[in-house]
């Protein structure tokens, strides 16, 4: 291979090491740099390691010289993300239930490395796992990036919709037949993902959790002028369409009509524990935020759904309910 050809590889994996081992704390000398190259069949010479520094340099990418004993050392500071940046970013990751655990590891992996080698070893090691509600559909990816491209070329999407049972089993809506509608947005909420759609048949908006969809595709129809529209009225629409809840938390059990099987799933999480009561009813014993919110949440299902312990829940259960009945 031509010289020049090795001077321009040289480079480009200096500024690879540069900016994945070093920083202000942890500098690389010259010969741990010629170490490196070495170590990739690289040809290089000490005496012209700062020459190729100079050259970065002079490209716009800031390297810093510092003291390492009696030797030269050269680091990188600036990162396209700090620390901090990337602990948020990662905590973020970590929050949203939507995304299983092993799409998290793999994502934090990348993420922490954005800040080089001896960064992702403090956030690593500093990662608190505070989620345990993650959902097990490993298609997450996937489905993401086909809505955004289905978006991105105004197409309708088609994809299967499910429920999970008692089992933890898939339970497709529609006897399993597709959906097809009209992609608005996909919008984050409540630690969920979701996708806003319009659906022209039916003149209607509708949610989809992305982690409840299976095979989805966009297909070569065009989306029409009204989802057009709506898209630049999706702040307002999600304001008005997703509500939160928040309280004093305590473990309660729940008795429920065996088809809130789902709704329990969606606001506890997947891996509530969960039995069958009497037919057609399930008992699950969830941590529960109590305050007017949940209440409020627990009676838009009026007998459908009730409150079984602990008894001091009971007891208020009751008295809310005779509060409500005057």
């Amino acid at each position: 291979m031509a010289q020049k050809n090795w001077q321009k590889i040289k480079l480009i994996k200096l500024l690879e090491l540069l900016r994945q081992e070093s920083d202000e704390q942890h500098p690389l000398t010259t010969v741990q740099i010629c170490d490196y190259m070495e170590k990739c069949d690289i040809p290089c010479d000490r005496r012209v390691v700062s020459r190729d520094v100079d050259i970065l340099n002079e490209l716009g990418i800031e390297i810093l010289e510092t003291w390492v004993g009696k030797k030269k050392g050269y680091y990188v500071a600036e990162r396209s993300f700090s620390t901090p940046e990337l602990k948020i970013l990662i905590d973020a990751v970590q929050a949203a239930s939507f995304i299983t655990e092993k799409k998290s590891s793999e994502l934090i992996d990348k993420l922490a490395n954005l800040g080089g080698t001896h960064s992702a070893e403090i956030i690593k090691g500093n990662l608190v796992c505070f989620n345990t509600r993650k959902h097990s559909n490993e298609h997450i990816y996937y489905n993401v990036g086909a809505l955004e491209d289905a978006m991105q070329r105004q197409k309708k999407v088609i994809f299967r919709y499910f429920d999970i049972d008692i089992n933890r089993e898939k339970v497709y809506r529609k006897d399993g037949h597709h959906y097809v509608v009209e992609p608005v947005s996909l919008v984050y909420n409540e630690d969920n993902y979701y996708l806003i759609a319009y659906s022209d048949k039916h003149d209607a908006t509708a949610n989809y959790r992305v982690d409840r969809m299976d095979s989805v595709e966009a297909t070569d129809e065009d989306i029409s002028e009204k989802t057009l529209e709506l898209r630049g009225g999706v702040a307002e629409y999600t304001e008005q369409a997703f509500k939160m809840y928040g309280g004093k938390q305590k473990t309660i059990a729940l008795e429920f009509e065996k088809d809130l099987t789902g709704v329990v799933y969606d606001r506890f999480g997947e891996n509530v524990n969960m039995m069958t009561s009497v037919e057609e009813r399930n008992i699950a014993t969830v941590k529960v935020q109590i305050s007017p919110t949940f209440w409020g949440w627990l009676f838009q299902f009026g007998k459908r759904m009730r409150v079984i312990s602990p008894d001091e829940v009971v007891k208020e259960y009751r008295a809310r309910l005779e509060e409500v009945l005057g």
